[in-house]
């Protein structure tokens, strides 16, 4: 903890960054789990891939849904014990997971998560504004979705040891512990900070404190330098500050470049999500693995997406201090096409020696895309309202979520000639082409990075116009 603490900046700086980290993994630790226990579920349950990948997908449903009344309560209450009560909650619900007695009950269970799970999106970005400085803000992101990146390991590496090992029961019952303790840390080591910035977190030494003052600044110093004129129809001329959520709502849609990235994105956490809960299944069936090994080579695989969080936005950053004003777009699109032309090979292979280095290289491809595309589409909307863009995103970014689980599993059944009848019953006693599935669905990242590069030529005009919008310059300059 004493080396952490010295490289972001303090103590207190430290126990922040880690229990939001942990706050967003929990949950995709909850998902990955389902994905690594999916085997023992369809065995014991005596259901399908759709039935499993509905799982996942009803506890995206419903915290797609529950993110905005969510996000409206946490700007009205003190966000710590909120989270703090939402986790004990979500530890409650795991236990109810454990403890069920059929598909349904299970189902329920996951419902209720959902609910839960809902509370981490809009409660952490309320506590990232206040807690840290504009200009750190993306490196601090990094940090934290590095700790997302690590819970979906935890979940695939560690619930599948313990249903190897135990039950699927007990890999539920595990992810309960750290909750428990999180909610503790929340409680113990993260006062409720002021709203407006006034408790914010200084660095007081380490990396954090290196970083450059302009880095917030830079794309939108590069466009004006470069003397590219902002779009008339779309620059604001009231206070978007004062901007109801509706008018907020249609607005950040009317940015042809947000959509872009927002699509894009959308496409990337479709493919993740399928991959993360049928990944074990895929490697058990293909392979002829055990579920524990399975597991454990999946975890290299996630150790690759840990890398590619980090070096993502580094690279696409480095590449904008350059001069090249759409390099976030241009790097996306190229970790995408990575992503793509490793992983064919990888899902065709029938050997282990040669799809697990693919594997690893495909997780870190596509995880290597998002720091860009978070970062870009800050650039293209008024930092005014910010948190609204972001949140409709995070609406359209769980839709994709919710529906990936059982879209996988679905086209997986379809795929096999006998069956196709009783896929939505669960009936049928095969488990579907995943192979099949996986190739198909490569398909989605391969749209995503066609989505962008047809779209780079309009980012810099956009960032042009969030540049004009009133009150961004006088915000610059306080930053």
């Amino acid at each position: 903890m004493r080396r952490l603490s010295a490289a972001v900046g303090g103590d207190r700086r430290a126990w922040a960054i880690v229990l939001l980290a942990v706050s967003l993994a929990i949950s995709d630790a909850d998902l990955a789990t389902v994905g690594a226990v999916a085997g023992e579920l369809e065995r014991h349950l005596h259901i399908s891939n759709v039935q499993v990948g509905l799982l996942a997908t009803s506890t995206a449903i419903v915290g797609a849904l529950a993110t905005v009344p969510v996000g409206a309560l946490s700007d009205r209450v003190p966000r710590v014990p909120l989270l703090m009560v939402s986790v004990v909650l979500w530890a409650g619900a795991m236990v109810m997971s454990a403890l069920s007695s059929s598909y349904e009950m299970l189902l329920i269970s996951r419902m209720a998560l959902g609910v839960v799970t809902a509370t981490s999106g809009p409660t952490l970005a309320s506590l990232m504004g206040d807690l840290f400085a504009p200009n750190e803000r993306a490196q601090v992101y990094g940090w934290i979705e590095s700790g997302e990146m690590a819970g979906a390991a935890f979940g695939l590496v560690g619930g599948g040891a313990i249903a190897g090992l135990l039950s699927w029961r007990a890999s539920f019952l595990a992810l309960a512990i750290p909750a428990v303790l999180l909610a503790v840390g929340l409680w113990r080591k993260l006062p409720e900070p002021a709203r407006g910035g006034a408790d914010r977190l200084v660095a007081e030494g380490g990396l954090a404190a290196e970083a450059p003052d302009e880095d917030a600044e830079t794309v939108r110093e590069e466009v004006r330098e470069q003397g590219v004129e902002p779009d008339p129809d779309l620059i604001l001329h009231e206070d978007p500050g004062e901007m109801s959520l509706l008018a907020a709502i249609r607005y950040v849609l009317s940015i042809p470049t947000n959509r872009v990235l927002i699509l894009a994105s959308a496409l990337g956490y479709f493919f993740f999500t399928g991959v993360q809960t049928f990944a074990v299944v895929l490697l058990e069936q293909r392979f002829g693995v055990g579920q524990t090994a399975a597991s454990g080579l999946i975890g290299l695989a996630a150790i690759g997406a840990v890398v590619g969080v980090l070096v993502g936005g580094r690279v696409s950053d480095r590449r904008v201090r350059t001069g090249h004003v759409s390099a976030r777009v241009t790097v996306a699109v190229v970790c995408y096409l990575v992503a793509v032309v490793v992983l064919i090979p990888a899902f065709g292979t029938t050997s282990l020696v040669v799809a697990i280095p693919l594997f690893v290289v495909g997780a870190g491809a596509v995880t290597a895309a998002n720091p860009p595309l978070d970062a870009a589409r800050l650039d293209v909307v008024p930092d005014l309202i910010w948190g609204r863009a972001e949140g409709v995103r995070t609406l359209l970014r769980q839709g994709a979520t919710a529906l990936a689980p059982i879209g996988f599993g679905l086209v997986s059944n379809l795929l096999v000639a006998r069956g196709v009848g009783n896929v939505l019953s669960g009936t049928t006693t095969n488990h579907g082409d995943l192979d099949g599935a996986f190739l198909i669905m490569l398909s989605t990242l391969l749209l995503s990075a066609l989505i962008l590069a047809h779209g780079r030529s309009r980012f810099p005009r956009d960032v042009a116009t969030a540049a004009g919008a009133p009150g961004t310059a006088e915000r610059s300059q306080v930053a």
